[in-house]
C-alpha cells in the first residue's frame, strides 16, 4: 500500500464511482479498478460493495477512509515543515473562522501579516465555532476564531473583548428614544436566530414569562440577516454581525441582558507541529 493507491481509494470513497473517481483522477479506468483489486487482495479484504450501480463503502472501508485522510494531511505537514526549514517563511496558513470575525478584524489582520511575509498564502474556513475546534483537533487548520463560551481545554486562547447581542429587523418596533432593548419586548415577534443561541433566549425568555416565537434557526449569521432584511422575523445576532450584508435597511437595538453578551477567541493546539508561518502569526496575534 502506497501513497498513490490512498489517493485513488479516497477519490473512489468519495465519488462512489470508479468512472467518475477516474475522470477526477485524469485518468482511464481500467488501471484505477486494477489499483483498487490490488489494495484489497494486499489488505485481504473488501472496501467496496459491488452489488449496485453505484458503489458503496464496507465498514473496513470507512475506517480506511479516514486513516489515509489523516496519512494524507500528515504528509502534507510533513512536506510543509521540510520547505519551511529549507526555503524560510512561506507556504501556506489556514485559519478557520466565524462569520463576523472572517468579514471584520481577520482582513486587517491579514494585512498586516502579509506585509510583512508577502510569500504566505492564506486559506480561510468558514464554519461554525464546534467546526473549527474540530478541525484544530485533527490538525487540518492552524488558527481557530471562535464564538465563547466554549470548551477550549487543549488549546492557547487569545480572547478578544466581549460584545452585547442586538435586535435587528425590517420593522422598527420599538420607541426611537429607546437604545437598549429587553427579550421581554420581543413577546409574540417571530425571531430569526443562530441554534448556538436557542437554548439561552429560550431560558430567558421563560424567565420572564413567555416563550419566544422562533421561526428560523440557522448556523449562518448571513442567512439569519437575509431573512430579517426579507421582514420574515426579528434577528438576533452579536452586534459586530451587523454588516455582514451590505446595502441592509436594518433597524436595530441592543439586548440588555448581561447573560447574551458574546466573547470572541482566537486558539490554536498546546501541542503538536506548528509551521514557522504560524508561529510568526501567533507572535502578531500577541503583539
Amino acid at each position: 500500500m502506497d501513497i498513490k493507491q490512498l489517493r485513488y481509494f479516497i477519490a473512489i470513497a468519495e465519488e462512489g464511482s470508479i468512472s467518475k473517481a477516474a475522470k477526477r483522477l485524469h485518468m482511464a479506468q481500467p488501471p484505477l479498478s486494477q489499483q483498487l483489486k490490488a489494495l484489497e487482495e494486499e489488505l485481504g479484504i473488501e472496501l467496496f460493495e459491488r452489488n449496485t450501480r453505484k458503489l458503496e463503502i464496507t465498514t473496513a472501508g470507512q475506517t480506511l477512509y479516514h486513516k489515509a485522510k489523516q496519512i494524507l494531511k500528515l504528509m502534507d505537514i510533513t512536506i510543509k515543515e521540510v520547505k519551511d526549514i529549507n526555503d524560510g517563511l512561506a507556504g501556506k496558513l489556514s485559519i478557520g473562522t466565524v462569520s463576523a470575525a472572517g468579514a471584520t478584524f481577520l482582513p486587517q489582520l491579514i494585512s498586516n501579516f502579509h506585509r510583512k511575509f508577502p510569500n504566505v498564502s492564506f486559506e480561510i474556513i468558514d464554519e461554525d465555532t464546534s467546526s473549527i475546534i474540530e478541525l484544530l483537533s485533527k490538525g487540518f487548520i492552524d488558527i481557530g476564531i471562535i464564538r465563547t463560551p466554549y470548551n477550549t481545554e487543549g488549546f492557547e486562547v487569545i480572547n478578544l473583548p466581549e460584545e452585547p447581542m442586538i435586535v435587528a429587523s425590517k420593522i422598527d418596533y420599538w420607541d426611537k428614544r429607546k437604545k437598549v432593548i429587553s427579550l421581554k419586548d420581543l413577546n409574540q415577534l417571530p425571531i430569526v436566530l443562530h441554534r448556538r443561541y436557542e437554548k439561552t433566549i429560550g431560558e430567558l425568555c421563560n424567565k420572564k414569562g413567555f416563550s419566544p416565537n422562533i421561526i428560523c434557526k440557522s448556523n449562518d449569521v448571513r442567512t439569519i440577516l437575509l431573512w430579517a432584511n426579507a421582514g420574515i422575523g426579528v434577528a438576533i445576532i452579536p452586534k459586530n454581525c451587523l454588516d455582514l450584508i451590505p446595502n441592509s435597511k436594518l433597524y436595530y437595538r441592543e439586548l440588555k441582558e448581561a447573560e447574551l453578551r458574546v466573547g470572541t477567541a482566537i486558539i490554536w493546539p498546546k501541542t503538536g507541529y506548528q509551521s514557522s508561518t504560524t508561529k510568526q502569526f501567533i507572535k502578531l496575534l500577541k503583539d
